[in-house]
């Protein structure tokens, strides 16, 4: 199996497991608090923010438009989350689950269909691509705070 099968797959299977969990989820689970500032609606928001960002480059890598630096993910990343924190707590938290799972589908749909071409311009072919069309490790990482944040409540 080629790497790229293999962040396929993990792609689709933690897209399956956010799935899972979405449908389960009562409305006053989804209001439960992760940590101090985010509650689980909000976290599968901010995780629907970040494949967005990874869809946004897929396309522009498609449409021949080179990454630039503004493309590239800064360093610390806490006050992009931080901005816009109110406006993913301001989504009904039903809204907000069902457009992570949109967002996320629709994401690596598009990672799928990358050509080689545009594989060899995204991470890990290329080092210094912005685009990292390995969707499933930060949804992992997500996906287990929530979990846990619901064990706690």
């Amino acid at each position: 199996m080629s790497e790229d099968e293999r962040y396929e797959e993990r792609n689709a299977a933690e897209l399956a497991r956010m799935r899972r969990m979405v449908e389960a989820l009562s409305d006053q689970e989804l209001a439960v608090p992760v940590n101090e500032s985010w509650t689980v609606a909000a976290v599968l928001a901010h995780v629907a923010f970040w494949d967005a960002r990874a869809l946004y480059l897929a396309d522009r890598l498609r449409a021949g438009q080179p990454f630039g630096p503004d493309h590239r993910e800064p360093d610390d990343v806490d006050w992009i989350n931080d901005a816009y924190r109110s406006l993913v707590h301001a989504i009904p938290p039903r809204t907000a689950a069902a457009l992570a799972l949109q967002i996320a589908a629709e994401t690596d749909a598009r990672m799928a269909a990358l050509t080689d071409g545009e594989r060899a311009s995204a991470w890990p072919a290329d080092q210094e691509s912005p685009l990292n069309p390995v969707r499933a490790a930060h949804r992992a990482e997500h996906l287990d705070e929530i979990e846990a944040a619901l064990r706690r409540s």
